[in-house]
């Protein structure tokens, strides 16, 4: 992979995030935007178990996890959020950026999309075909937090290491999919926040 996924969904994020002023109440990482809504259910050590609320993204699929690749999904939703929609609406940015994976099986390659969080249902439809709207329902997620620059390595030693507490402490949860989150500015140094994320089935 030419780049790290995670430094890419940092730079992202740090471009077009503007703040919101009426808004679920987010958390620090969420720097001022609104982010999807979540409770907390339970703390363990290594990971959080959230109930998230049911949640509007507008997602594209690529090629892959490389640099080029999510660049150009990125702003395809990006340029949605601009006005290219049908009824060019301006919509703010807001976070994390989210790149889901669906890791390859003997049955098929590996699927990547990206998609940027929604906060309001009603929203314009798509000019773009390769842009869709996705619901995503509400249900249990398994959470990873981890700070610092990351790289490949690190965000997939971190879903391996989500997947093992998991399992350790008797949670189901589907095996062959994550998401990576990102919330970061590539020039903010200090108290970053970056997550991976399992669902439960």
């Amino acid at each position: 992979m030419a780049r790290t996924l995670l430094s890419v969904l940092c730079l992202l994020v740090g471009l077009v995030c503007f703040p919101s002023t009426e808004c679920w109440e987010a958390p620090w990482f969420c720097h001022g935007c609104e982010c999807p809504a979540y409770t907390v259910v339970q703390q363990y050590e290594g990971f959080e178990e959230r109930n998230y609320e049911v949640s509007h993204w507008i997602t594209t699929d690529v090629a892959s996890t490389s640099n080029s690749d999510l660049k150009d999904g990125f702003w395809k939703l990006y340029y949605f959020n601009q006005g290219q929609n049908s009824e060019n609406k301006e919509i703010a940015m807001t976070r994390p950026v989210g790149v889901s994976v669906k890791e390859a099986d003997g049955m098929g390659e590996q699927q990547v999309s990206i998609s940027v969080f929604q906060s309001d249902a009603d929203i314009p439809e798509p000019n773009d075909n390769t842009i869709r709207k996705t619901v995503i329902p509400g249900g249990t997620v398994y959470v990873r937090s981890f700070s610092g620059v990351t790289s490949d390595k690190d965000a997939l030693e971190n879903v391996q290491q989500l997947r093992e507490d998991l399992r350790a402490a008797g949670k189901e949860f589907v095996e062959n999919r994550f998401d990576a989150a990102g919330y970061d500015a590539p020039w903010d140094l200090i108290n970053r926040h970056n997550e991976v994320w399992v669902r439960a089935p």
